[in-house]
């Protein structure tokens, strides 16, 4: 069985994370996978590039800002440019030996000038069947890849809230009538990372004659372990006698990553009796003058791309927060859990799914910030902290480890490919 998985990155960005995570674990199961990417950053010998030259490089690059400049006239705001993908421009992958050689084409994020739906379309038209696991709703809405409170996508979209020329026929309704005619009588199995995403998914128009299953990503779990706390904090440099409120996303001032949420929370921290003991470690693209803003201590990791690095900053903290008001299932979160340290977020996306309120983690009413605050101090200060970090990793190991994962992901792969050849018979 030859399957062949799609994602613009192989490191970059959180679907590359958790395609190369299932990538890993069918390989783990005797599976023939391998990923197609953009560019190759990692040196995983399963993943291949389509741009090895500074030519085909530049092409990628290209291709990448024609997909920005085309969005332009349609831009709200700096803050929403990568929040719309209208995915006019990519490449044919459709060609691609690789393609043409697998069984069956598994589909991850490919947007920004990877494919278009155009090139998705041909890929669709091979007649080899075609699994799509969402890290967004990208693909069933007119080109958001979070729809917020509009619900649009469930009948034709239009009046985009995202863009500054909203109208009946603007670029979201054009987009999704281009998805219905290249999703129609496709061979397309819909997999979501959570729950959430599944339910959300099955009241789309786009997706309704398609079968949508939840199946979650996996983690490493004997990378992504629990070390001595003391000793990652010695080799971060970490004060030993703080309690360590640790937050990191690939771009902190994204707003959909609740940055603005944090920060009043924290504030609302501050004032409690026992904040002289708090201090912050933040990873990801920060803002300009961030720790200004700060009330507490921080130390400021910027992007972190050394795994051990990560392990160490997950089990030098004594909770990690998430802010974001919407996601689908956080690789964070899953991180931090896998390495026993509690979750203090928002009941937002698939999070639920992951931290279990009390237990693992705390879970605040959405958009509370104040109650974000209560659930760090909780964690902190309150919990039976042996406890909750022995439940964060009973969690992971029974929910999200590499092997439940690929067994899940195997039986739809052969019962796909059964019904091929039983359609061929």
């Amino acid at each position: 069985m030859r399957v062949l998985h799609i994602n613009k990155s192989d490191v970059k960005g959180g679907a590359a994370v958790a395609a190369s995570r299932i990538v890993h674990a069918l390989r783990g199961m005797d599976v023939e996978a391998s990923m197609l990417v953009a560019e190759k950053s990692g040196n995983d010998a399963s993943v291949v590039s389509i741009a090895n030259s500074r030519r085909e490089k530049a092409k990628v690059m290209y291709y990448f800002l024609q997909e920005v400049a085309a969005f332009l006239p349609h831009e709200k705001s700096k803050t929403s440019r990568f929040a719309f993908s209208l995915a006019r421009r990519g490449f044919n992958l459709h060609k691609h030996p690789l393609v043409l050689e697998a069984d069956l084409i598994h589909l991850h994020w490919f947007n920004q000038g990877f494919l278009s739906l155009k090139g998705l379309e041909k890929i669709l038209q091979l007649g080899k069947p075609v699994v799509w696991t969402l890290h967004d709703m990208w693909s069933f809405t007119g080109g958001c890849h979070y729809a917020g409170d509009c619900e649009g996508y469930q009948k034709s979209c239009g009046h985009c809230p995202v863009i500054q020329d909203p109208s009946h026929n603007d670029i979201s309704a054009l987009q999704h009538l281009k998805k219905q005619a290249a999703y129609a009588e496709a061979p397309l199995s819909i997999v979501t990372c959570s729950q959430w995403l599944g339910s959300v998914a099955r009241e789309s128009s786009l997706l309704q004659q398609h079968a949508v299953i939840s199946i979650p990503n996996p983690i490493d779990t004997e990378l992504y372990a629990p070390v001595p706390r003391k000793e990652a904090r010695k080799r971060l440099h970490l004060p030993p006698d703080k309690k360590i409120l640790l937050f990191g996303a690939a771009n902190v001032a994204d707003p959909r990553k609740g940055m603005a949420l944090l920060l009043h929370a924290l504030k609302t921290l501050s004032t409690r009796k026992q904040a002289d003991q708090i201090e912050l470690v933040i990873f990801g693209k920060t803002p300009p003058r961030l720790a200004e803003k700060l009330p507490f201590p921080a130390r400021l990791m910027h992007y972190v791309s050394d795994v051990e690095t990560l392990v160490d900053l997950y089990n030098a903290a004594d909770v990690f927060v998430l802010p974001s008001l919407e996601d689908n299932l956080p690789n964070t979160v899953m991180e931090a859990l896998s390495c026993g340290t509690p979750v203090a977020a928002f009941r937002i996306g698939g999070v639920p799914e992951m931290v279990a309120h009390g237990i693992c983690g705390y879970l605040a009413a959405p958009g509370d910030a104040d109650g974000l605050a209560e659930g760090i101090e909780y964690l902190l200060f309150k919990c039976a902290e042996q406890t909750c970090r022995e439940n964060a990793r009973d969690k992971v190991l029974n929910h999200f480890a590499p092997e439940l994962v690929a067994r899940q992901y195997l039986n739809l792969y052969q019962q796909l490919l059964g019904e091929k050849e039983g359609g061929n018979e």
